[in-house]
């Protein structure tokens, strides 16, 4: 959990920070489905993201 969140730290969220809650919570909600499960590389599953790693182990099945 605390390398997702430096993920999300140094990757994701501006340094100025957001206008509002509601933009903060869009932003990271999108971080979350949109590219830290689905397009980002993990090294601990080989180099793919966890969406692709779980199809992986599925179709391995």
């Amino acid at each position: 959990m605390e390398r997702f969140f430096r993920s999300l730290k140094t990757e994701w969220l501006p340094t100025i920070g957001y206008k509002s809650f509601g933009e903060a919570q869009r932003s990271i909600a999108e971080y979350i489905t949109g590219y830290y499960s689905q397009v980002r590389p993990h090294s601990n599953n080989k180099g793919v993201s966890p969406n692709a790693a779980e199809q992986l182990y599925w179709a391995a099945s």
